[in-house]
């Protein structure tokens, strides 16, 4: 094993020591600790990982800020070196730490600067002594999460070569913060992170925002497709869960969940999540009569409306009972293969003048809407009406929901349409009608 190498390692060692059950390190004169916070799936409802985290002080026993502590070590001379062995140290001391209380099956998150990221995994020998020293220690390598966040891919085509040969070694990898300043799912698809990390102020936003809710929940579905599990850090209370959960976010972490402290918590169920299953209940019954009872006059008048038209009338006739109810936006029929047949029906009176900015849309001539989730599962179920999620219409760039149904007429099957408003209404984001909108 390289001299240097085992010269490091020694040094390391010598800066940490078992106080009263726990391990301690020193550096530079301040005292450092670690402390875990809890991360949770919330199906399993108790903790499946913990976030190490340093906590530094003077030795008159003052607490610094961890981030100025970095800073300052960074800002000086030999910075690079002296961060990279701050770095480790903390890391030696958080995993010392964990095994100590051995508690079976959780992953350990580690956080880790990007430049001394990609250093440490160029450099062979202490990877590989690093590494074996964790599995001496009894922790095995694919229980270890090292997190970085995105300013990693500053370091150019280098990060790239680390990723793999940190990956290699069997642990898994976390892109921390995402969502926060100029995040892009470039960064998810270079580094094929097995975890995103989603910034504590998107739940913030998101609850302010019905709209960022929306977008949220699909910003987790491309993660999922990206392959990453996501974690919603920041979770407060219900209502970030509640979030979370309308989001399909996998786990959770935030001082509603658990503070830091230094010892792990026992493998048991979180109370406060067990409640929150109650209210989780409550609150999708109540969604569901909401949206039933904005929806099931529509419904209705979709079915008369196909039973006319199947008797003959033309499309304005058979939708006159859609289009008389608050919040219909407009009808219109499509072909087997998607196709508009004829004219789209609005209602006769709207109190909402049409955006100009977005008539090409509605002048589209032939339009084809055969990809349309509306469509498509439609035609899937003939004779089942569908209600889609809520999405933007491309006729006038408003929210809506579309009902649709497919029915044979003639011996061909068509596909009836009706979109409603569907606006930025209730605190969950879910959206619900503006009544007497149009």
């Amino acid at each position: 094993m390289n001299q240097d190498v085992e010269r490091t390692m020694q040094a390391l060692y010598a800066a940490i020591q078992e106080e009263d059950g726990r391990w301690v390190g020193q550096h530079q004169g301040l005292r450092i600790s670690s402390q875990f916070q809890p991360i949770y799936s919330l199906p399993h409802r108790s903790p499946v990982g913990y976030e190490a985290l340093a906590r530094f002080a003077t030795p008159a026993g003052e607490a610094l800020d961890p981030g100025q502590v970095f800073a300052q070590v960074q800002a000086q001379r030999e910075g690079a070196g002296s961060q990279m062995q701050l770095d480790r140290l903390c890391r030696l001391l958080h995993v010392h730490n964990f095994v100590t209380q051995q508690v079976p099956d959780c992953w350990l998150f580690l956080n880790i600067h990007p430049e001394v990221f990609v250093r440490a995994a160029h450099e062979a020998p202490m990877l590989a002594r690093a590494v074996s020293t964790v599995e001496q220690l009894g922790l095995p390598m694919h229980r270890l999460v090292f997190e970085v966040t995105e300013e990693i891919m500053a370091q150019g085509a280098r990060f790239e070569d680390a990723v793999e040969r940190a990956r290699a070694t069997g642990c898994l990898l976390a892109l921390d913060d995402f969502g926060a300043g100029h995040s892009n799912f470039d960064r998810v698809w270079r580094m094929k992170p097995e975890i995103v990390k989603l910034d504590k102020s998107l739940p913030q936003r998101a609850l302010a925002s019905p709209r960022i809710a929306r977008i949220m929940a699909q910003m987790v579905a491309l993660l999922h497709e990206c392959g990453a599990l996501v974690l919603q850090e920041g979770i407060e209370g219900r209502d970030d869960m509640q979030l979370a959960l309308d989001a399909d976010v996998d786990l959770l972490q935030g001082f509603g969940l658990g503070r830091p402290a230094a010892d792990l918590l026992a493998p048991q169920a979180n109370p406060t999540i067990d409640g929150f299953w109650d209210l989780i209940e409550d609150r999708q019954m109540l969604g569901r009569e909401r949206e039933d009872e904005v929806l099931q006059p529509f419904r209705s008048a979709v079915l008369t409306a196909v039973a006319r038209l199947q008797a003959g009338d033309r499309l304005e006739q058979a939708c006159q009972g859609v289009l008389s109810i608050a919040g219909a936006q407009m009808c219109f029929l499509l072909d087997e293969h998607g196709h508009d047949l004829g004219m789209r029906i609005h209602p006769d009176v709207q109190s909402d003048s049409p955006d100009l900015r977005f008539a090409p849309l509605d002048a589209s001539g032939d339009a084809r809407w055969s990809r349309r989730p509306y469509f498509r599962r439609a035609m899937a179920a003939v004779g089942t009406l569908q209600v889609t999620r809520p999405y933007l219409s491309l006729h006038g760039a408003r929210m809506c929901v579309t009902l649709s149904l497919a029915f044979w007429q003639d011996a061909r099957l068509r596909v009836l349409c009706a979109d409603v408003d569907w606006g930025e209404g209730d605190e969950r984001g879910l959206g619900r009608p503006r009544r007497g909108a149009r």
